[in-house]
């Protein structure tokens, strides 16, 4: 049971957590892009 618990545990949190760090590091990208 703790298998199956495991990843229901672990998979929300990084399914946000990816999207998040992906839009913070694109918006970080392009703001470089406009100092530079």
């Amino acid at each position: 049971m703790a298998t199956l618990d495991l990843p229901s545990v672990l998979v929300p949190p990084v399914g946000l957590a990816f999207p998040a760090i992906a839009m913070a590091f694109s918006f970080a990208r392009m703001e470089g892009s406009e100092i530079a």
